[in-house]
């Protein structure tokens, strides 16, 4: 494996001159560490390196966290993939869906079926994330911010409530767009297991798997290990982005599913070696290999994939909350098929492949992320390497 070292250095050491501060990268496979490293810096001003104990926002790699945590209740027979949410989560009962007349007008209709449980893992529900691209974009957005402005007190399942009562972008099933369903999942959970979403999260995945430091509220004493975050600018100086820290915060209750969690290399890998191991670590069995198979198979349909079209993801299709390898001449990659797993917001990245039993994650934190550059690239080095 000493050229998979040499290629990956190498790799990493291009990322940094171009973009992020820092960036660490860790390669499993059967349990033994392949490869590990940590280039540049986690704060330009003090220069402080990237290390092992590094923290980092891992936004939307929380996702798969989530929908594994969820699958934790399947097999136990709590609900079903099928099951209408209002089962769980009353206030989806009886979903609107805003709907434009041949005249241009907004009104809203009944949906034409309720939101099932596998609509929220595989994003076909109809719920959005805040924006301007259609009229249930601009009442989340709406409707989030008022909910910041009382985030002290706003829980997880208060934002599933709030976000019931706007109507829907779609029909439920016809459509895949990325959206807030895995933060409504997290409410699910809670709902389920009379447990807080942290607490149960806790409690049957971090540690179990002696993951110490991922939390959605990072502890006072960890706060210096916090890797700083930064804006490349159009002459490519790297600026501190402090806006994003707002959900920094020690007192804040609601638990984002789909976005909150803080984690570092270590732990994020420990967690990645579990599903690529078929759903155990150290003798810690967490999750079935079936209902990971289940996890990393296609969910979407010809008549509902069309949204999902992001370049960069050109040969996967989507499933429980995973992006999921498929055709992989499509996507000119050399992975296996059925490869799966996640990126964040501002680079981070996890894949995890049971046929190999490798798993590997990236940590980086940078806005433009890049990962459309660093990615494929990342994914070409490692499984050249095998």
């Amino acid at each position: 494996m000493k050229h998979l070292q040499t290629k990956l250095q190498f790799l990493l050491q291009s990322f940094v001159e171009k973009g992020p501060a820092g960036c660490a990268l860790a390669v499993h496979r059967e349990g033994e560490t392949i490869f590990e490293d940590f280039v540049g810096v986690a704060d330009l001003e003090t220069g402080k390196p990237i290390t092992a104990d590094t923290i980092y926002r891992i936004y939307s790699m929380t996702k798969v966290v989530t929908c594994t945590a969820a699958l934790l209740l399947y097999e136990r027979g709590d609900f079903l993939l099928n099951d209408p949410l209002e089962e769980y989560l009353p206030e989806f009962k009886n979903p609107l869906v805003y709907r434009k007349s041949d005249t241009g007008e907004i009104y809203s209709s009944a949906a034409s079926r309720s939101i099932t449980v596998k609509d929220l893992f595989t994003m076909t529900s109809g719920l959005t994330y805040p924006g301007e691209g259609n009229e249930t974009e601009r009442q989340v957005a709406k409707t989030m911010h008022l909910l910041e402005q009382q985030n002290q007190k706003m829980t997880t399942r208060q934002v599933s409530q709030a976000l019931a009562a706007i109507p829907l972008a779609f029909d439920p099933g016809t459509r895949w767009h990325y959206g807030l369903s895995h933060d409504v999942l997290g409410a699910l959970i809670e709902v389920i297991s009379g447990k807080s979403f942290g607490q149960f999260l806790q409690e049957e995945i971090f540690d179990p798997l002696k993951m110490e430091d991922t939390f959605f509220r990072i502890p006072n004493a960890k706060k210096e290990r916090l890797c700083s975050n930064y804006k490349l600018d159009e002459q490519g100086n790297l600026i501190k982005n402090t806006q994003m820290d707002a959900n920094i915060q020690t007192a804040a209750q609601f638990e984002s599913g789909g976005g909150g969690l803080l984690s570092t290399l270590h732990d994020y890998s420990r967690f990645a070696q579990m599903l690529a191991n078929g759903g155990t670590l150290d003798g810690e069995r967490i999750i079935g290999r079936k209902t990971i198979e289940l996890m990393a198979t296609n969910q979407l349909r010809p008549e509902n994939r069309k949204d999902y079209n992001w370049n960069y993801l050109s040969g996967y299709g989507y499933g429980l909350g995973v992006r999921v390898m498929i055709d992989p001449a499509l996507g000119g990659a050399n992975s296996s098929l059925g490869e799966f797993g996640w990126s964040g917001l501002l680079g981070t990245w996890v894949t995890i492949d049971p046929k190999e039993k490798v798993s590997a994650v990236y940590m980086q934190q940078m806005l433009p992320n890049f990962e459309g550059y660093h990615q494929p690239r990342l994914r070409s080095v490692i499984y050249g390497a095998l």
